[in-house]
């Protein structure tokens, strides 16, 4: 099991018609809306570790009250959430937008990616791995506010 799942990771990696940071942020809500922690957390440090903005990552559990996005990022979190609902609910208007907005070719991909996010995160939460502290070693600043209070968070 161990060699099928490097070989599929492996091919995953390798597929390039959705932006990176698009890809990035539908597996997050994905992860978000399934409620895997550890997939957040790798999430996190790894996609900090490419240069993506701090806020846009820390933001995805409350990505709908977030003003970090841009409407074709919501769009992309927005269609990664309503697939990992159980059952799924995807809106044909949503898919339509994206369509237009991404192309056939990063569209299937963009929904390729979170089917296996949903594999990860599932596989994940079910064998109960939980964070394991990549986010901490992000080293990302604290608020000016929050060093000068002492805040711990």
């Amino acid at each position: 099991m161990l060699w099928a799942g490097l070989r599929f990771e492996l091919a995953v990696g390798r597929w390039k018609a959705l932006d990176p940071q698009l890809k990035a942020l539908a597996v997050m809500t994905s992860a978000s809306t399934i409620g895997c922690s550890w997939c957040m957390d790798f999430g996190y440090w790894e996609n900090h570790r490419q240069g993506m903005d701090t806020r846009k990552l820390r933001d995805v559990p409350v990505w709908r009250e977030s003003e970090a996005y841009t409407p074709l990022e919501r769009d992309v979190m927005e269609y990664a959430e309503a697939m990992s609902l159980t059952p799924p609910e995807v809106g044909d208007e949503l898919v339509d937008r994206l369509r237009t907005a991404l192309g056939e070719k990063a569209l299937v991909e963009l929904t390729t990616m979170v089917a296996v996010e949903n594999m990860r995160s599932r596989t994940n939460s079910a064998l109960g791995l939980t964070s394991q502290g990549f986010k901490d070693q992000c080293e990302v600043p604290r608020p000016a506010a929050q060093r000068a209070a002492g805040s711990s968070h």
